[in-house]
């Protein structure tokens, strides 16, 4: 009879960690995925940076004001 109730006990366990697993899985299924920020590529330094925190001169972009003004100093290329 103690063998009966081990295994009902692993059993019921099991299956309440498979329920739990579902429910976990399926809230973090419903979150929204980060979207990803399109990158520009600076124009004196060649550094990557996300598009909105660039600064732009023409068609060319910067990831600081001071490559802006090393580059149009220089006389842009």
């Amino acid at each position: 009879m103690g063998l009966f109730r081990l295994l009902f006990w692993i059993a019921l366990i099991a299956a309440a960690f498979w329920l739990w697993r579902r429910l976990v899985q399926k809230k973090a299924a419903a979150k929204p995925h980060q979207t990803t920020l399109p990158m520009v590529r600076c124009a004196q330094c060649g550094v990557h940076v996300p598009q909105d925190q660039a600064l732009q001169s023409q068609d060319r972009w910067y990831c600081s004001r001071a490559h802006l003004e090393q580059d149009s100093n220089a006389g842009g290329r």
